[in-house]
């Protein structure tokens, strides 16, 4: 099978779940206001590591939309444990990630997957709040300007959108701003499963075993990637084809989306250098225990792996067809959008 049949085969297997996830993270974001966040974390504690865990797990941002996200809720007077579990949760899973898991790795993963996601949150966080506690209290911007008169007096004119207009808003985010946001990692993810699944042979991932060594190559090779919660799926799932442990792969989708160097830099930058140390033990050294927990219960449990890989000549379904047809004009729109809207400005200033 030639590359471009794995990675038509990858885009028809997954489009159907990625266009359900990306209604429903449309959907969160208009049931979730911003300042309702900002809201729930500003308290400092457990209670506020706990929330900002179950609160970023479902949001619809990736590795990159979530830290502005996490920047405002610093800023609203959020811990340094609550930002760090909210950083730790909310790239690592999410809606629409969860339903690209139970398509393309089975049901198993999709529900390890959120799981592991919070606990390593909750750790991180409280591993930050641990070893570098807040000094003083965090000065709030946000909430001291929405207790204005001025700002109240707005806020009573503000009309509440009707239902209608509150799904439009929802599929415009989710097949808008998502999928905008995801594009260019969510190809880059199914390139890398459709090289991996097609070149790399089964031996070369076979040599490091299933056990901590493999998880810490695992570590190594998503620790500087880039990549969001749903193009570290298809990464997976050509890693899982090509002989790498269950465990393993759940390591790489924990690391990958929460440890990329943009991250790293900003709890740097914002939270100190001891944060960042105790937020990097935290999330490996959860992923690789959740990685050795889920190996065990393979083995316990004679599980075995459900991957969704069409097979080539295989008869798919009319609307499946159609949904990748419609997902990948989603994404093209992405890149050929701005060529089309730009000319009529370089006519006008000529």
């Amino acid at each position: 099978m030639n590359l471009l049949s794995i990675f038509w085969d990858l885009v028809v297997e997954s489009a159907p779940w990625l266009l359900l996830g990306y209604l429903l993270a449309g959907i969160i974001k208009q049931l979730i206001p911003n300042e309702w966040i900002h809201k729930q974390l500003a308290k400092p504690g457990f209670v506020s590591i706990a929330k900002g865990a179950f609160i970023g797990a479902p949001l619809p941002l990736c590795s990159c939309g979530v830290i502005p996200t996490a920047l405002a809720v610093r800023k609203a007077g959020a811990s340094k444990g609550a930002t760090s579990s909210f950083l730790v949760a909310t790239p690592e899973t999410g809606v629409d990630s969860i339903s690209f898991s139970y398509a393309m790795l089975g049901p198993i993963f999709a529900i390890a997957r959120p799981i592991s996601a919070l606990i390593s949150a909750i750790v991180a966080g409280m591993l930050v709040n641990k070893f570098d506690p807040d000094d003083a209290p965090v000065e709030i911007e946000e909430v001291q300007a929405e207790s204005s008169c001025c700002h109240s007096k707005k806020q009573q004119e503000v009309v509440e959108p009707s239902l209608k207009e509150k799904l439009i808003s929802s599929v415009k985010y989710g097949y808008g701003r998502m999928i905008s946001d995801t594009a260019k990692w969510l190809v880059i993810g199914l390139v890398a499963a459709t090289i991996i699944t097609a070149v790399v042979p089964e031996s070369f991932f076979l040599r490091w075993g299933d056990g901590v060594v493999a998880m810490l190559v695992m570590v190594a090779v998503g620790l500087p990637m880039y990549i969001c919660a749903t193009a570290s799926t298809p990464v997976a799932a050509g890693l899982l084809f090509a002989g790498v442990s269950p465990g393993a792969a759940l390591v790489f989708m924990l690391t990958g989306p929460a440890t990329n160097i943009a991250t790293m830099g900003v709890i740097k930058e914002q939270l100190g250098t001891k944060s960042l140390i105790a937020y990097l033990v935290g999330v490996i050294g959860t992923a690789i225990v959740c990685g050795l927990v889920l190996n065990q219960l393979y083995a316990v449990f004679g599980w075995s792996l459900q991957l969704s890989m069409l097979e080539h000549g295989e008869t798919v379904p009319l609307w499946r067809q159609l949904a990748a047809i419609l997902l990948s004009g989603l994404v093209l729109r992405v890149w050929l959008q701005p060529l089309f809207s730009r000319k009529p400005t370089l006519t006008e200033a000529v």
